[in-house]
């Protein structure tokens, strides 16, 4: 079985699979409150609602499946600011509901990465097809994440020796070379070779390309958001 996959069925799915969803609502109107909860209910789906964004903001996140159906006018900060803090919940898509929106906000939540925008009154099976889509998106991300989880933990585990050697190893060197590279025998490299197949649990040279991959994608995301 590959990395991801095996990462994916053992880690994410099972958990996944026994927790239910929630669906977030945050809308300043009681009665689409109640209404919404009502729909999200019958569908089986757990529920929560807020009448503003930072009633919203002050909940804990979880790491359960979820979503949040959004409006654009709110008291205070409106569902757009909201989006725009939330930008890093990948696990927590967006679904936009309004009264009131126009082509260019639609446009601009739409390519900020909301899954829909809908104008009041909408249709219930066009929100409901948009939660599943959204809900989907939230399965994928935390499995995503459970991956690098574990593998931000792997990598942790190697002695800073193992990490060199590793890197050399996954750069096309050959045990010869990297021995060269780091002034150490070519036996001790296949030894740290060893350790390091083992700790992250690689099964050839080509996964431990691709996990080096993914781990250098990672750190590279996390620099961009905490520097936008």
């Amino acid at each position: 079985m590959s990395f991801a996959g095996t990462f994916g069925h053992e880690l994410g799915s099972s958990r996944m699979a026994t927790a239910k969803p929630i669906v977030f609502v945050v809308d300043d109107d009681a009665w689409v409150r109640e209404s919404l909860e009502t729909l999200i209910h019958d569908e089986g789906w757990q529920s929560e609602t807020f009448a503003s964004a930072q009633e919203f903001l002050d909940r804990p996140r979880t790491s359960t499946p979820t979503c949040l159906v959004l409006d654009v006018s709110l008291p205070g900060l409106n569902g757009l600011e909201l989006q725009e803090r939330l930008a890093e919940r990948t696990e927590m898509p967006i679904i936009f509901i309004t009264g009131h929106g126009d082509i260019p906000m639609s446009v601009g939540a739409m390519k900020a990465g909301a899954v829909e925008f809908l104008t009041k009154p909408f249709n219930d099976e066009a929100l409901l097809a948009a939660i599943r889509q959204a809900l989907e998106r939230s399965c994928l991300a935390i499995a995503q994440e459970t991956e690098m989880r574990v593998l931000r933990e792997r990598y942790a585990s190697l002695t800073p020796r193992e990490r060199d050697v590793m890197a050399l190893v996954v750069s096309g060197l050959l045990n010869k070379q990297v021995a060269g590279e780091l002034g150490i025998t070519e036996s001790t490299v296949k030894a740290h070779r060893g350790q390091v197949m083992q700790k992250m649990m690689a099964n050839s040279v080509a996964d431990l390309v691709k996990m080096t991959a993914r781990l250098h994608q990672n750190a590279a995301k996390k620099r961009s958001l905490s520097s936008g």
